[in-house]
């Protein structure tokens, strides 16, 4: 017996100790965050200058892999059409959709066939037909047999022009101005292989024909909590490694990159639901291993919104298929970890991934057991398990109203006072009973895929009610 008490004596004191060092984790990335912001705040006075040398824009090819995009394809290519960019082609990759897509997308843009030549640098599904718009110069549309989002990307890239691309959902939109402001660090830096932006939840808020008119909070409770989760994920946890050019996550919702390096680490990986890390990790490693100078970026205010799940279903569902891609995308690039030539990454930003990101809701939810079984069987004393809910809980609500205080300081996004008591309250409640709930999803996650079962991307509905006519 008494060997048993010692041994729940020190298994108590680990999980308070996890959560504890867990919180100090996020801690250290807040004061990183007020920081990089600060000082990316006090240079972003030259945004409000006259564009003179607009000509001098890096031509990028903006990519949109859409499957079953009916209801939101039209609004987001509007969107894309029309930002302030002068060196833009636009390629929208319809990927085997088995809706109205590609027949929305010929009525709403007067699509033709073409006759196109181009490099098939990476394998891909085969290439059904190339249209373009006699409407829009600027815009091509590839129709092809259905791949995955990976397969459809790698084909935008084969089929793209331009040094840089970007990748956008097709169910997003981007502010005027973002892709300028993803676009300057390859300009202020020219090592530069990738820059990350902002994604945002578009529920609640209002676009008209492709542009932001109003912004606003979603009215429903599951999307609300995201709008803190959201402003919590990037805030922290890009701008706060930024310093370290170790961002390990560049969204697949919106991120920018250097054409030639991706196609030299052999494009997106499919067969993955987690392509958009498993590249960034991938570009890590290629350039530490061979010891090339390159920075990876992050710009807080080059913006994207996209619509966040409102059912349980769905959110379960993708909660479910991110954290299956974490598993997928840490264990296809075990080789960073802790590697002689790995540097910030292999060293801190992998390792902090693995303990504080992959392996917290199998920690937390075991915790939540384990403290709450033991107080009432008695071998867990209530002093310990207040302490531990004081972390799990206060701390967790103190993480989200940090970044919801940052956003406000520094970019002030929701311009009502009633935005910020709404989210601030948020940001408190969503540790009862939210955060655990997701944790939960997560661990089946990984479940899966510790056994092995086939991944999917499930079904995200949508509702679109942030379209306004």
């Amino acid at each position: 017996m008494p060997v048993l008490n010692f041994s729940i004596l020190i298994l108590q004191w680990l999980i308070v100790g996890y959560m504890f060092a867990l919180e100090v984790y996020y801690f250290i990335l807040t004061l990183s965050s007020f920081w990089c912001a600060s000082k990316y705040v006090a240079n972003r006075a030259i945004d409000a200058l006259p564009r003179r040398y607009a000509d001098f824009d890096l031509p990028v090819s903006i990519l949109v892999p859409a499957f079953n995009e009916e209801a939101t394809i039209t609004a987001t290519i509007h969107s894309l059409l029309q930002l302030k960019y002068t060196e833009v082609e636009l390629v929208i990759i319809n990927d085997g959709s088995r809706d109205q897509t590609m027949e929305v997308l010929k009525k709403d843009f007067a699509l033709v066939p073409v006759l196109e030549v181009f490099a098939g640098q990476i394998a891909t599904q085969p290439i059904k037909c190339i249209y373009a718009s006699p409407l829009y110069a600027t815009l091509r549309v590839i129709d092809k047999e259905n791949g995955g989002k990976a397969d459809a990307l790698n084909a935008g890239i084969n089929v793209s022009r331009n040094p840089l691309f970007c990748s956008i959902d097709a169910d997003s939109i981007l502010e005027r101005e973002s892709l300028y402001r993803a676009v300057r660090p390859f300009l202020d830096n020219p090592n530069t292989v990738a820059c990350a932006g902002t994604i945002r939840v578009a529920n609640g808020c209002k676009v008209r024909r492709g542009y932001l008119v109003e912004i606003g909070l979603p009215r429903n409770l599951l999307a609300l909590f995201q709008v803190g989760e959201y402003i919590r994920a990037f805030l922290f946890g890009r701008l706060g490694w930024l310093p370290f050019n170790s961002i390990l996550i560049i969204p697949g919702a919106f991120g920018v990159f250097r054409t030639h390096s991706v196609v030299a680490v052999g494009g997106y990986r499919t067969g993955t639901i987690g392509e958009d890390m498993d590249l960034v990790l991938r570009l890590h490693r290629d350039h530490r291993f061979q010891d090339k100078k390159y920075s990876i970026s992050y710009v807080p205010d080059a913006i994207c919104w996209t619509e966040a799940p409102e059912q349980v279903k769905t959110l379960k569902a993708q909660r479910m298929r991110w954290h299956r891609g974490l598993s997928e995308s840490l264990s296809n690039n075990w080789e960073l970890l802790f590697h002689p030539k790995g540097g910030s990454v292999g060293w801190l930003a992998f390792p902090f991934a693995v303990l504080f990101e992959w392996l917290s809701p199998l920690l937390e939810t075991g915790g939540y057991v384990f403290m709450s079984v033991g107080l009432f069987l008695g071998f867990v004393q209530p002093h310990i398990v207040a302490i531990f809910f004081a972390l799990a809980i206060g701390l967790g609500a103190l993480n989200t109203a940090n970044a919801l205080l940052l956003d406000e300081l520094t970019f002030h996004r929701y311009p009502k006072v009633r935005h910020l008591l709404v989210l601030f309250l948020v940001a408190v409640l969503e540790s009862f009973g939210y955060r655990q709930l997701n944790a939960v999803w997560r661990v089946m996650a990984f479940v899966q895929w510790a056994m092995g079962r086939p991944s999917k991307w499930g079904v995200m509905t949508r509702n679109t009610t942030w379209q306004v006519r």
